[in-house]
């Protein structure tokens, strides 16, 4: 296994690592290995498009008609009125 070195870590950046690891009742060099695996886990791997992800999440629930990929698309505000 590799070790690593980081230097210059702002004190509030070390004081908020350590107070998150002490919530997930790890050491701040595990919390840290966590943060960096949930970073790269994904990494060199495809990753289907956000509408194709969002149909199959709701394909049990009786989505059955396509969601269109809007790449490119202006955001607008949604509309809450009836």
């Amino acid at each position: 296994m590799a070790e690593l070195l980081i230097r210059h870590l702002d004190d509030d950046v070390t004081a908020k690592l350590q107070r998150r690891a002490r919530r997930h009742g790890h050491s701040i060099e595990e919390e840290i290995c966590e943060i960096l695996r949930d970073a790269v886990r994904d990494e060199g791997g495809t990753r289907e498009p956000l509408g194709s992800r969002i149909a199959a999440r709701f394909a049990g629930l009786g989505l059955t008609e396509d969601v269109p990929e809007l790449r490119g698309e202006q955001a607008r505000p949604a509309d809450l009125e009836p």
